[in-house]
């Protein structure tokens, strides 16, 4: 078995990569830090091959499927985990590195999910595991382009899941939608976290568990399965302002 799994090295992408070599899944790990992946890779008790990328770059993303394709048959999961965020009211935010959040977290999964994912409808098996957020469920003024953003690939992956069904295809689809991680995240996006964070270790174990299994809406923990609900059941616009408040206190110091 062979898995993808891009920004491997840090945070949630690091753990599914170390959990998927438990597995006994050989790996593709991407990301920038080529030293990262490399301390990653000596870790790990399976094969191992790196490939170094800037995913905020669409011909890179091109290249990176065709390296992958030169190099081996075919691979057997694909983790779209690559994305950052960032924290700031919209008109005070950078542009270019929202366009460069945008994408990442958008473009990059889409280029990835749809090329690949071709080749396992052709192949009638594969599984494809995108990582997006429970801030996709709801708005989130101070993050407004992440939330959005992982907004996208919540749809995009039940779209495709969907189209999936009626065809009948063997192919899996999967998107991994946590709360707060203790990761780099909330180095990158500037902001801290009320919530108490879950491990990344945890979350990665979850995720590569339910995704093997079929599960295609995970949520780790039950404080998002919570949120979740509330998120269907209270008014837009009351999740919208209360998102606002807990977005006001994460303001780091």
């Amino acid at each position: 078995m062979l898995a993808l799994v891009t920004g491997a090295s840090s945070g949630i992408g690091r753990d599914i990569a170390r959990y998927l070599s438990n597995l006994g899944y050989d790996l593709i790990i991407t990301a920038r830090n080529e030293e990262k992946l490399l301390k990653l890779k000596e870790e790990l008790k399976t094969n191992v091959s790196i490939i170094t990328a800037d995913l905020s770059e669409v011909d890179e993303c091109k290249l990176l499927y065709r390296q992958v394709k030169e190099k081996y048959e075919h691979i057997d999961l694909l983790v779209n985990n690559a994305g950052f965020g960032d924290f700031g009211k919209f008109t005070d935010t950078d542009v270019n590195r929202e366009l460069s959040m945008i994408d990442t977290n958008i473009k990059a999964v889409h280029i990835l999910m749809k090329l690949f994912l071709k080749d396992m409808v052709a192949r009638n098996e594969g599984r494809i595991l995108n990582v997006a957020s429970i801030a996709g469920f709801m708005s989130g003024p101070l993050m407004a382009t992440y939330y959005a953003s992982k907004s996208y690939i919540i749809k995009l992956s039940e779209a495709v899941r969907e189209e999936l069904k009626k065809e009948k295809s063997n192919v899996k689809i999967s998107v991994l939608c946590p709360g707060p991680v203790n990761t780099n995240f909330n180095n990158v996006a500037n902001v801290k976290f009320n919530l108490k964070g879950l491990s990344s270790e945890y979350v990665a174990k979850y995720a590569i568990d339910k995704t093997i299994k079929g599960k295609f809406l995970i949520l780790p923990g039950l404080t998002i399965k919570l949120a979740k609900i509330s998120s269907k059941i209270v008014p837009d616009k009351l999740v919208t302002k209360v998102c606002y408040y807990m977005q006001e206190r994460k303001k780091s110091n």
